[in-house]
């Protein structure tokens, strides 16, 4: 095994950027390449979180501007590029811009010689995901969606301010679209170590306030958006976890996009289920008994995600 890890990050904007800068405070890798249409900020990002090299805990060897051509040995690829959201836009609305944006990068990738895993953060993140993956002809396990890393984690952290706990005490997921069609698997959630089922019963928690939990994360992007143009830290911070899993090979499950072939009852789209993250990517999707209604809307997610995808598969043709 390669004991110098190398990421390379595909757009320097407040997403990326924000990986990055949470990947070398953790000491993810060693060395850290960064690529954006606009080289001068590659190049004054790079300068910037050098800066802070001879003062974090943990270091790493080299950090630069670079192109594509860096990309031929790195182990892991995060893009985060494409246009923004705009304010009162959903992510889905970008789709036609995006993909075409997409098949650019995954042409200039797969050119390289790149063989390493690539993680996608980049909106419609499940649909452009599907765009790389199909342009680049890259197995499946190998191609991931940030899914609804992100989706899950504010989940969590809203859950845990209602009942009053910790978030790391919390472990509940939105599965499906990284979107407005997201699902919360209840049956499946857990706090403190108790089903969260048992506290419903108790009437620690009641069924409406569950369903303000799921309103507000699944909305929240849009009020962060709406107050500062743009949500980073939390992605970023997501996607270092995903990168570091690979990295070290921690097998972990996560709540990433992944291309599904008949698992829970859904074909050919990108989608969110738990997976376990290791080496080698996803190396294995996780199938979770849904209740009925969970698996009704989760199956309802995937297929609207199937139509965009049409229109994502228009455009780069």
């Amino acid at each position: 095994m390669k004991k110098d890890k190398k990421i390379v990050l595909v757009g320097c904007g407040s997403v990326g950027t924000s990986f990055v800068y949470s990947a070398i405070n953790q000491g993810i890798a060693q060395n850290y390449v960064l690529i954006d249409v606009n080289n001068d900020l590659a190049e004054g990002n790079a300068i910037d979180m050098t800066d802070a090299q001879a003062v974090l805990p943990t270091t790493f060897q080299t950090l630069k501007a670079g192109t594509y051509d860096d990309c031929k040995d790195a182990d892991v690829i995060v893009i985060t590029a494409g246009r923004p959201q705009k304010p009162g836009e959903t992510r889905l609305d970008m789709v036609a811009d995006n993909a075409k944006i997409m098949k650019t990068i995954a042409l200039s990738i797969k050119a390289s010689g790149f063989d390493g895993i690539t993680i996608i953060a980049s909106n419609p993140v499940d649909v452009l995901t599907q765009v790389y993956k199909e342009v680049t002809g890259y197995p499946k396990n190998k191609v991931i969606s940030s899914g609804t890393t992100l989706d899950s984690s504010r989940l969590q952290k809203l859950l845990a301010k209602k009942m009053n706990v910790a978030p790391r005490g919390v472990h509940a997921h939105l599965i499906g679209e990284h979107g407005d069609s997201s699902v919360a698997a209840w049956s499946k959630a857990v706090v403190m170590g108790r089903p969260l089922k048992e506290f419903v019963k108790e009437g620690a928690i009641t069924e409406a306030e569950l369903k303000e939990v799921w309103d507000s994360a699944v909305h929240l992007a849009y009020q962060i958006i709406e107050k500062k143009r743009a949500t980073f830290y939390g992605i970023g911070a997501c996607l270092a976890k995903i990168v570091r899993a690979i990295l070290i090979d921690e097998k972990c499950q996560m709540l990433v996009g992944t291309y599904l072939e008949g698992e829970y009852g859904v074909n050919d789209v990108y989608v969110s289920v738990p997976c376990i993250v290791g080496e080698n990517g996803v190396e294995q999707i996780v199938n979770w008994d849904l209740d009925e209604l969970e698996l009704k809307e989760f199956k309802e997610s995937a297929e609207h995600l199937k139509e965009v995808f049409k229109t994502a598969k228009e455009a780069i043709k």
